[in-house]
């Protein structure tokens, strides 16, 4: 315990400002070895999301940078041949930093580059850090963008997901459990913040940019409703936990989240629900936003139509956004 101590002096010494006080308390828990994976990879994070060089210009275009996560009803299931006119182009004032999507224990998760906003990044989107390829998908990010956008504001969009992926290890395709052995959708996450963090130009004009955080929307839950009561019984803790954590890589301790509600749409063989424990899974998502000042439960899905067993319509995928984009600006107002 001492040598961590000598650590935080040492720090001290070489880089005395307000960064400090983010990575300090990370090392002060090292001695729990479960948590060495989080805690690297999250000074890491640190180091390379807020570097201490300069830019030239002194008056930055500031954009307001929302993290758009979770899994498949995240990823975006709407057809982009069925969007009305005023969402087949590109979307006004909007970037989207879409990061690669692999699961647990693949390489490149998370990279990717900025780009003007349009139809194309919902499911089977994929990029390698050079060229984004889109699906004829989207997600939420569409009507969500444009909702903030409406009073002129400049928004920048980072969104990591993957479809069938569960907080609980196990529970899914894939898992965000941040103690998980191998890279997984929390380090996939992490790398995504950092790479979006990393490009000090992101709509190409030459002038400098300031992201800054304004709201993390929170898709998820499928996975750990279906799998086992104990999945389920986890997801409060394994939920608080990582909201907290995000909140932790975006540098802010209010930053407001819009949590979305999952729903089930009955439509297995005979009226079957898909998510046994969708009950325990809800009351989780509403303590978890009641018992948060800067948290806010978006149960609007519970009216939307589907395309198939486990995902929306185009339609709900539109009124997804707008909904999320309504919540996290009344957050926007009483989160300071």
């Amino acid at each position: 315990m001492h040598n961590i101590y000598l650590i935080i002096d040492f720090l001290n010494n070489i880089w005395v400002n307000e960064k400090l006080n983010l990575v300090a308390h990370f090392f002060l828990d090292l001695f729990n070895f479960k948590k060495i994976k989080f805690y690297f990879s999250s000074f890491a994070l640190v180091l390379a999301v807020f570097p201490d060089q300069g830019y030239s210009n002194s008056n930055p275009d500031i954009w307001k940078l929302y993290f758009l996560a979770g899994q498949s009803n995240m990823d975006g299931y709407g057809y982009n041949i069925e969007l009305p006119d005023g969402y087949k182009g590109k979307i006004l004032n909007s970037m989207i930093f879409d990061g690669n999507r692999v699961n647990d224990g693949k390489p490149e998760g998370g990279i990717g580059i900025w780009e003007e906003l349009k139809p194309g990044h919902g499911v089977g989107f994929i990029t390698d850090g050079e060229v984004n390829n889109l699906s004829n998908r989207f997600g939420c990010e569409l009507s969500f963008a444009k909702q903030i956008a409406i009073n002129g504001d400049k928004v920048a969009i980072v969104k990591y997901s993957y479809g069938g992926t569960a907080l609980y290890a196990g529970a899914g395709y894939g898992n965000w459990d941040p103690d998980f052995e191998i890279n997984n959708h929390y380090d996939n996450a992490l790398a995504t913040i950092k790479n979006a963090f990393s490009i000090r130009d992101i709509n190409a004009d030459g002038l400098e940019d300031s992201l800054v955080p304004k709201g993390i929307i929170w898709m998820q839950g499928e996975s750990d409703a279906q799998y086992s009561e104990v999945s389920a019984n986890s997801y409060y803790g394994n939920l608080k936990r990582l909201m907290s954590l995000f909140r932790e890589a975006l540098r802010d301790n209010n930053l407001p989240i819009v949590i979305g509600k999952i729903n089930d749409s009955n439509m297995n063989p005979g009226n079957q629900p898909t998510q046994p424990y969708l009950s325990i899974v809800h009351e989780a998502q509403n303590r978890f936003t009641n018992n948060d000042f800067c948290a806010l439960y978006v149960s609007d899905t519970e009216n939307y139509n589907y395309s198939d067993p486990w995902h929306y319509d185009t339609n709900g995928f539109l009124n997804m956004g707008i909904a999320f984009a309504k919540a996290v600006l009344k957050l926007e107002k009483t989160c300071k």
